[in-house]
């Protein structure tokens, strides 16, 4: 399991513990061992990928670390270039620092549109992003990939994307980090379960790796 070094979050203008390994870095970037392109690949979005994403990704790669799960790799994105370049938020690299997980090498980087066809599983931080994500999508297959993060939070879980949301901390404080954590974590351990089920699948012909997802809809407030 794999996190990218690069990554984009958030703005304009419970349950899981996440055990360190023996003998893994603290940054499980650096556990890439074979090319992405043969594994299963999840990517997290938000804004500007500053905050919520990058905290996903990085708590998602420690977590499949934690279980030594292989085959799959993550990395994150924001939608917009309000960030790109910058490394993650302070206080979202504190709070993963606190859980002694390193943040050090994330660049915030914006959503290519390519990425629908080069990741398995993307996953929305904010109802915003499942919107922006599926209005981009160029195809079924793409639609079919894209869900809400806390849509594998059995406290949401089945419930509509609105419901399901993790709200921008940036114009918060750490109060705000520290709930975004819990957010996420609360739904590690249906994501882990999600990436063994979709290991287990056979690969497609096409690309060689698994694939294993459900679209969701969202709801119209119109």
């Amino acid at each position: 399991m794999v996190s990218s070094t690069e990554s984009v979050d958030d703005h304009p203008a419970g349950g899981l513990t996440l055990p360190r390994l023996a003998n893994v870095p603290a940054h499980p970037a650096c556990l890439v061992m074979t090319s992405m392109s043969s594994q299963y690949r999840i990517i997290t979005v938000c804004t500007g990928n500053i905050c919520r994403s990058p905290m996903a990704e990085l708590m998602l790669a420690e977590a499949m670390a934690a279980a030594q799960l292989t085959g799959a790799a993550v990395d994150s994105a924001g939608i917009t270039a309000y960030e790109v370049g910058r490394p993650i938020d302070p206080r979202a690299a504190r709070k993963l620092a606190a859980h002694q997980i390193s943040s050090a090498g994330h660049v915030a980087r914006e959503w290519r549109n390519d990425w629908f066809q080069s990741r398995e599983l993307i996953l929305a931080m904010d109802v915003d992003h499942y919107g922006w994500l599926r209005q981009a999508a160029p195809d079924a297959a793409s639609l079919a990939k894209i869900r809400m993060l806390r849509s594998f939070d059995p406290a949401v879980a089945g419930k509509d994307p609105l419901d399901q949301g993790i709200e921008d901390p940036w114009y918060g404080g750490h109060t705000d980090f520290d709930n975004t954590w819990e957010l996420i974590r609360a739904s590690l351990p249906g994501l882990l379960d999600h990436v063994r089920a979709a290991l287990a699948q056979p690969a497609t012909a096409e690309t060689g790796t698994p694939i294993a997802t459900t679209g969701q809809r969202v709801r119209s407030n119109s």
